[in-house]
């Protein structure tokens, strides 16, 4: 199984569904590749990726994730890290807001859409978070 993942969007409920997912696939064995773009890049940037806010009014969610042992993003992250996730930072994105490769986690990729999509083009799931 390939899957191919967009994050666009940067909050917390976003990163949860993107590396549960990322995870879950590589998991099971499945080739996985995360293309991180714009509001997205803040799930793999260094600090920011371990004090995503909780989304307003969704504030009892955090006794929920406590209860059922779910790890944070930092552990997702690194989970995904051990198991092959192939994760990509827009070059595009990280040139418009100024951003540069050191300031992401260790292990992510610096390329253009041209790359995720050869990656892409043959996914069997292919899903935009």
């Amino acid at each position: 199984m390939k899957v191919a993942i967009i994050a666009a969007n940067g909050g917390l409920f976003d990163a949860y569904k993107v590396f549960n997912i990322a995870t879950a696939a590589a998991a099971t064995d499945g080739e996985v590749a995360i293309f991180f773009t714009f509001e997205g890049l803040n799930l793999i940037h260094k600090e920011t990726y371990k004090q995503l806010p909780m989304p307003a009014g969704k504030e009892h969610f955090q006794e929920g994730f406590q209860k059922a042992n779910v790890p944070s993003i930092e552990e997702l992250v690194k989970m995904a890290q051990e198991l092959g996730v192939k994760m990509i930072a827009c070059q595009m994105t990280m040139d418009v807001m100024g951003l540069e490769k050191d300031q992401f986690v260790d292990g992510v990729d610096v390329a253009g859409a041209a790359t995720f999509l050869s990656f892409a083009k043959d996914a069997d799931i292919t899903l935009t978070f």
